[in-house]
C-alpha cells in the first residue's frame, strides 16, 4: 500500500461497503491509529464500555500476515475518540 491508497482510506467506514464508505449520522465511531487501518472509523454503535475497553481485532489483508490476518486495537488512555494500534496477529 502507498500514499495514495492511505489517503483513498482516511474517513472511511472499516467493514463498509465501498459505494456506503463514510460516515452516517446518529452513529458513533472511534479513529483507527496506526498500523495497516490507519485513518479508517470503526463505528462502535451500541457497543457497551466494556467492549469498547476491550480494543478489537479486525480481519485486514493489509497486515503482516496478510490475508486472514488480523490488526489489534485498543483504545487510546484519555482520548475516547481514538484506537492506537498494538500489532498484527495471525
Amino acid at each position: 500500500m502507498d500514499a495514495d491508497d492511505e489517503q483513498v482510506l482516511r474517513g472511511r467506514v472499516y467493514g463498509a461497503e465501498p459505494g456506503h464508505a463514510g460516515p452516517l449520522s446518529g452513529q458513533t465511531y472511534v479513529e483507527l491509529v496506526g498500523g495497516p487501518l490507519d485513518g479508517l472509523l470503526l463505528d462502535v454503535t451500541g457497543w457497551t464500555r466494556d467492549e469498547i475497553g476491550t480494543g478489537v481485532a479486525l480481519e485486514t489483508e493489509l497486515g503482516q500476515f496478510g490475508p486472514g490476518g488480523r490488526a489489534l486495537y485498543d483504545p487510546r488512555p484519555g482520548d475516547p475518540g481514538r484506537f492506537d494500534w498494538t500489532g498484527d496477529s495471525p
